[in-house]
């Protein structure tokens, strides 16, 4: 029961905040032998955090489907992270990247990259600005959160902030593009969990759920909220100390 409160944890502010959920999950796996760390746990931790987001952001999704506009947007800009991680998965070039030395590096790289850009001035909104020109950049540019420890909400913002959005749209336009995002993760974790007759779901899933859905839906309140009053510096230190310790774990 602590590895699966641990685990939601770690799903669940991870996934929201512009840090990497690899870089954690690695620490996690080196110096804790948990033993629920199963592809139907993760399913779960997932399902939990998609319940999240479209459980905070449901005024949005119901202004969705009467602008279908942005609802095209959001899901053009979706397209190349999702073919690109299905071609990945499918080549078996994935794993090739999970090693400690890479996860460190770009823990560090990609968060110097979210505080140059958290420099830009501002000067677009996502009701006015965000085009499709705007929604191919952030797309083609979350392609790199396929790479471990770049984050994929650290990308978007970066992205985002680049195109001179302001903090708290740029938070809210990846906050949207977790949710197709999160609904191809959990549907083709059902299809692997089918595939190898591994589809049975018991007490500890649905704790999984719940508790990840808690502190998905307590994170994104609370990441939004902070935004609107401070910069993005203290994540990009936090990065930057973890990439480090990954680093020292790695080369020592």
């Amino acid at each position: 029961m602590i590895e699966i409160f641990i685990l939601s944890i770690i799903q669940g502010v991870t996934e929201f905040l512009p840090v990497s959920s690899s870089s954690h999950l690695i620490i996690i796996s080196k110096y804790l032998n948990f033993e629920n760390q199963s592809l139907s746990i993760d399913v779960s931790l997932h399902i939990g955090s998609f319940i999240a987001v479209i459980t905070y952001f449901r005024k949005d999704i119901v202004n969705f489907i009467k602008n279908k506009e942005l609802f095209f947007k959001i899901f053009l800009s979706s397209i190349p992270v999702m073919l690109t991680g299905f071609l990945l998965v499918k080549f078996e070039l994935i794993n090739q990247l999970r090693n400690l030395q890479v996860i460190g590096w770009t823990t560090i790289i990609f968060g110097i990259l979210l505080y140059i850009s958290d420099k830009f001035s501002v000067e677009n909104k996502i009701d006015n600005n965000f085009t499709i020109k705007s929604a191919i950049i952030i797309g083609v540019l979350q392609i790199f959160s396929l790479i471990p420890g770049v984050s994929r909400s650290g990308i978007t913002i970066t992205a985002a902030r680049i195109l001179k959005f302001n903090r708290f749209d740029s938070a809210k336009i990846s906050f949207f593009l977790s949710i197709p995002t999160l609904a191809a993760v959990s549907f083709f974790g059902f299809k692997n969990l089918y595939a190898s007759n591994n589809l049975d779901f018991s007490t500890l899933n649905l704790i999984s759920i719940f508790l990840s859905f808690v502190f998905s839906f307590i994170t994104i309140k609370f990441f939004l909220n902070y935004i609107k009053n401070f910069n993005l510096n203290v994540f990009v230190i936090y990065r930057i100390i973890l990439g480090i310790f990954l680093l020292i774990i790695a080369y020592l």
